[in-house]
């Protein structure tokens, strides 16, 4: 696991580290907990208020386990950054230039599968999928308030 390099934090919104953070990460499905760690550990250095923080890990976890899930991404890229309005942005960027859609789901009761972008269109002010030009691949991304 390594930082990835500073020419792509212009995606995220500008080299200034201090306000954007960025991991790279095995595509396996051990990453998303250490993506959960990662988002917890640097909004609790911005001192970002706990009900946010647990929104903006609960959103990243989301976003990266369908990126190991339903890519074949063998490497994905983890992106937060702290907005000047309040908010943050949180991206995931994998590296399957497949082109393939993922079908939206209307989960049954009983599926244990198929509600992660539920809950990312509930909780996330805004959110949406471009294509990433630092991986080739797709960037999922969420805004989420921080009251700050």
């Amino acid at each position: 696991m390594s930082p990835h390099t500073t020419s792509s934090l212009r995606h995220l919104g500008g080299a200034n580290t201090d306000r954007a953070h960025w991991l790279e990460l095995p595509g396996h499905r051990t990453s998303v907990r250490t993506a959960r760690r990662f988002v917890s550990a640097r909004l609790s250095s911005w001192r970002v208020p706990e009900d946010a923080c647990a929104n903006a890990v609960l959103l990243v976890s989301e976003l990266a386990t369908n990126a190991v899930l339903h890519t074949f991404s063998l490497r994905i890229l983890c992106g937060i950054r702290l907005l000047s309005d309040a908010g943050l942005r949180l991206e995931v960027h994998d590296r399957d230039d497949s082109a393939r859609r993922l079908p939206r789901r209307a989960p049954g009761p009983d599926d244990e599968c198929g509600r992660g972008l539920l809950l990312v269109q509930e909780i996330a002010d805004s959110w949406g999928v471009v294509p990433s030009p630092l991986t080739g691949g797709n960037a999922v991304w969420a805004n989420l308030a921080t009251g700050l």
